[in-house]
C-alpha cells in the first residue's frame, strides 16, 4: 500500500502540497531569524509529498516546547484543525480512510513540529 498510496497522494495534491511548504520553507529561510520555522516547513513537505511508511515522533526539550507554544499561537493550530477537518472529510468513505489517517498525520506535525521527528 505505502508505493501505491504515495503515488496516488502525489498524483492527486501531494505534489501541491508538497510545493507550497517547500516555498513557504524558503521565504521563511532568507531571514536568519526563520530558519528554525523554515526547516520545520521543509519537514511538512517531506511529509506532504509521499507520507505513506513514514511516522511522526513526537520528542524535544524546553526550547521545543517554548517554540511550539510560538508556532500555535502564529498558525499552527489553523493549519491543524485545517487537517483535521479535511482528514474527517476523507475519513467518512471507505476507500478514503487511508488517505483521511495521512491528513491526522500531517495535523499532528502541524499542530507540534518542534522537536518532531519524521521516520
Amino acid at each position: 500500500m505505502g508505493c501505491l498510496g504515495n503515488l496516488l497522494w502525489f498524483i492527486f495534491g501531494g505534489f501541491i502540497a508538497g510545493l507550497g511548504w517547500c516555498i513557504v520553507g524558503l521565504l521563511w529561510c532568507i531571514t536568519i531569524v526563520g530558519i528554525p520555522v523554515g526547516v520545520q516547513c521543509f519537514k511538512m513537505a517531506g511529509l506532504s509529498f509521499m507520507p505513506f511508511g513514514k511516522d511522526v515522533t513526537c520528542g524535544g526539550g524546553t526550547v521545543s516546547l517554548l517554540l511550539n507554544v510560538l508556532w500555535l499561537i502564529f498558525g499552527g493550530l489553523e493549519l491543524a484543525a485545517g487537517f483535521c477537518v479535511i482528514g474527517a472529510i476523507l475519513c467518512i468513505t471507505i476507500i478514503g480512510i487511508p488517505f483521511g489517517l495521512q491528513m491526522l498525520k500531517l495535523a499532528k506535525l502541524a499542530l507540534m513540529p518542534f522537536g518532531a521527528e519524521v521516520s
